[in-house]
């Protein structure tokens, strides 16, 4: 664990884990002493030796004054420690995951890693500031003991050191059996936590399927594995923590026997043997606890292993300097093989160019892959193989600020932050000035929505944007693309299920992004597809056919028979039926 924690902590914190631990050995070693000085102190004492034991005080103050010391310092220190890990292990994880490729957040992976970022980084800081003092100082002690033991009498030592592999031993069952629940309990709270995210995040399509008094199975099924799992836990730490502490007791009675023995054949002292015993005592005490502490703070270093597994997530390779751009503007995919996971290939040998300031329609049936090429035009995942292009130059040799400085991305499912709404429409250009954002959304038509909120451009959207339709959150990402004014804009369906008003608002903000941009569009709108200077084909990850509305209509293939589909859909009205 503590290998674990000098890693993530990073080598600029390492030196206050390092002073840290020098003062958790300095206290475990100091209070063993004091409690050793007890012996020739107790032994004079009974014997009626004041001045010897007075003798031996001096030194056994000092020991304890020493402990009190060392166990202040290490207190603060920890405290300190404890701080230290939860700003750091925060910021890295924080950090590391804008890093990650965006392939890498799914639904299981959010929900750990907001296990990880709570539970986990709360759960090894509090070990580190409350649990790691008793744990050291009940080995270092009773250690110390163990010398002091040898010292006075070389068999009651050599049986204290018998004893100890035992009480290790019982201690590492205890913690086996608290590891594997650890584990257990942790699926099962990290599938909790996905189905509570699920389930509030999906309220809607629950509540129009009656699922609100009735509950969400799915939910329940997690909620209630949790508990088994917790329970389990606790059920599995009882006989590991009563083996560690009958182990201790046995011990302890195994050494006062002998030591009883010893007295009998006057091989020791009875005085001595009473110190002795005292120190014995000493010695089984804090190791009753250890097999305990050790099995908690074995969950934080499951809970620190976790946490390193994400850090050891291999973000996407980037240069320290991106190659120029040649050509602002174009986009190129050359041979472009592409899966997801482990899975086949949902692209094989795509490719085609899109020439700068044009717009090119990409269509096809759903799963054809049209999707997953602007997610890979903004490398959101690498290929696994062939090229992709952005302004001539290969997305692997663009740092990730480069490349999406020449990129605005507008998809059908905007998520709006619980900003202001000029706030949102800023993402697109923190630095543009008030003049540039208002007219940014007014070209999106987001100063219809201005003119009707009660607080104007202060208004908050709240979290998601719920404070405004589908449709008006749309409209304001439109209006973060134009005031980026990006080389390039890739759109996935962001007119898709918008009503006449919200379509048109939209629509003209496209007209102007293409005055000034490179557009890829993902449609199904006849109006904006007949328009595009391409048209792209997807059929099963290849590409079908490309050309323009009027070659790919003449040709009779896959576009021909969506423009018909659409057409016959675009067609159908409801009428009465005569009778």
């Amino acid at each position: 664990m503590i290998r674990d924690l000098a890693t993530v902590l990073g080598p600029d914190h390492r030196p206050a884990l390092v002073r840290y631990l020098g003062t958790l050995a300095l206290t475990g070693v100091s209070q063993g002493a004091a409690v050793a000085f007890v012996v020739p102190v107790l032994g004079r004492l009974l014997a009626g030796d004041t001045d010897g034991a007075a003798q031996w005080l001096p030194w056994m103050g000092g020991a304890a004054a020493l402990s009190l010391l060392a166990h202040y310092a290490q207190a603060m220190l920890g405290f300190r420690l404890a701080l230290v890990i939860l700003t750091t292990l925060h910021h890295r994880l924080g950090d590391h995951a804008v890093t990650l490729p965006l392939g890498w957040f799914d639904g299981t992976t959010v929900g750990r890693l907001s296990r990880i970022g709570t539970k986990s980084v709360f759960s090894i800081a509090g070990s580190c500031a409350h649990l790691l003092q008793p744990l050291v100082t009940g080995v270092l002690a009773p250690a110390t003991v163990v010398v002091v033991m040898l010292w006075h009498d070389w068999r009651l030592g050599l049986a204290v050191l018998v004893c100890s592999p035992l009480i290790l031993l019982a201690a590492r069952l205890s913690i086996r059996l608290m590891t594997r629940s650890d584990e257990e309990n942790d699926r099962a709270g990290v599938e909790a936590a996905n189905r509570v995210l699920e389930f509030a995040r999906d309220q809607t399509v629950l509540r129009a399927f009656g699922r609100t008094t009735e509950g969400y199975r799915p939910l329940e099924d997690a909620l209630e594995e949790q508990r088994i799992a917790a329970r389990r836990q606790v059920v599995l730490s009882i006989p590991g923590m009563l083996l560690s502490g009958f182990a201790v007791q046995l011990c302890f009675s195994a050494l006062i026997g002998l030591g009883a023995l010893l007295a009998l054949r006057d091989s020791v002292d009875p005085v001595e043997l009473v110190a002795l015993l005292a120190l014995v005592a000493r010695f089984t005490g804090p190791l009753a606890e250890v097999g305990e502490l050790a099995g908690v703070l074995r969950m934080a270093g499951s809970d620190l292993r976790r946490v390193r597994e994400v850090l050891d997530e291999s973000p996407l390779p980037a240069p320290e300097r991106s190659t120029p751009v040649r050509t602002p503007g174009e986009i190129e995919l050359t041979g472009v093989r592409f899966g997801y996971a482990e899975g086949p290939d949902v692209l094989d040998g795509v490719g085609f160019t899109v020439p700068p300031r044009t717009m090119t329609a990409l269509v096809g049936a759903s799963g054809s892959g049209k999707t997953t090429v602007t997610r890979l035009i903004a490398r959101f995942s690498d290929v696994r193989g062939g090229t992709v292009r952005v302004g001539g130059t290969d997305v692997r040799e663009q740092r990730t600020e480069d490349l999406m400085a020449q990129l605005a991305l507008v998809f059908q499912d905007v998520h709006l932050f619980d900003d202001t709404l000029i706030g949102n429409i800023r993402i697109g250009r923190p630095d543009a000035t008030d003049d540039e954002v208002h007219r940014a959304a007014r070209l999106a038509g987001v100063d219809e929505i201005v003119d009707r909120l009660p607080d104007g451009w202060s208004a908050r959207v709240g979290e998601g944007g719920r404070a405004l339709s589908g449709g008006e959150r749309q409209r304001v990402s439109v209006a973060r693309a134009l005031l980026k004014n990006a080389p390039v804009v890739l759109l996935d369906e962001a007119t898709a299920a918008l009503d006449p008003e919200n379509e048109a608002a939209v629509q003209r903000a496209l007209e102007e992004l293409r005055a000034n941009s490179t557009l890829l569009v993902i449609t199904h709108r006849l109006s904006t597809v007949m328009t595009a200077d391409q048209i792209v084909v997807l059929h099963e990850g290849r590409v079908a056919e490309r050309g323009t509305h009027a070659d790919l209509l003449a040709l009779g293939g896959h576009y021909a028979r969506f423009w018909h589909e659409r057409s016959r859909a675009a067609g159908w009205r409801i009428t009465t039926a005569r009778s």
